[in-house]
């Protein structure tokens, strides 16, 4: 699990095409030290895995699912890209309940730069936009941000001078695309609400052979 508070901005340092996706090789300055095998790292708002080090780097490999439902597939050598690590129990739970599992990819419509605050509109799938309310979180590759406004399938958000300085938000532009990943309660509302409008019949039968089968039960 993570929070959307990036702690870093890598860099790609080199990407090896596979048949089943690509392998990275990442740099980061701050928290690469502190990253072994098997950890769990948000990279852009997507949950990897590390699974090799070398002296200044660690590596995480991106199967082909991930790169079709991300943005992780446009990423090029020398990219900048958002690291978070995964939360501790311990640490500070400073943004909102991020998973890393990413929804849909959205596209920046407009980007309003002004002296205080910059103002982003992101289009986003419709399908999407019950899980959107005003004022309420969104993470936008891998960041934990608030919605400002709703209009349409179109959100906005509002970006502080740190925001732009310190993850990739300060170097996108107009028709990049951002991961997309809305927040799970609204998600698990809408899943309560929907499984009992459906009023799925249940096999009782074929939950009875399941418990045989673990049990040994006749």
């Amino acid at each position: 699990m993570f929070t959307g508070i990036i702690e870093e901005l890598g860099v790609i340092k080199k990407i090896i095409p596979k048949s089943s996706g690509m392998r990275c090789e990442i740099v980061a300055k701050q928290i690469g030290d502190d990253l072994k095998i098997s950890d769990s790292v948000a990279v852009n708002g997507v949950c990897l895995t590390v699974v090799d080090r070398t002296k200044d780097a660690f590596i995480i490999d991106i199967v082909n699912e991930t790169l079709e439902k991300s943005n992780l597939g446009d990423l090029k050598e020398g990219d900048y890209i958002n690291l978070e690590r995964a939360l501790k129990v311990s640490g500070r739970f400073g943004g909102h309940i991020v998973q890393g599992h990413i929804e849909t990819v959205g596209v920046i419509l407009d980007k309003q730069i002004n002296k205080n605050d910059t103002t982003l509109s992101v289009g986003l799938d419709p399908e999407w936009m019950r899980f959107c309310i005003p004022k309420g979180s969104i993470a936008l590759d891998g960041i934990s941000l608030t919605i400002a406004k709703i209009e349409s399938n179109i959100i906005e958000v509002a970006l502080i001078p740190h925001t732009l300085d310190n993850t990739t938000l300060g170097l996108k532009h107009k028709s990049d695309t951002l991961n997309i990943e809305t927040d799970i309660i609204g998600k698990y509302i809408d899943r309560l609400i929907s499984f009992e409008e459906e009023d799925p019949q249940i096999d009782l039968g074929l939950l009875k052979g399941i418990r045989n089968i673990q049990y040994g039960e006749s």
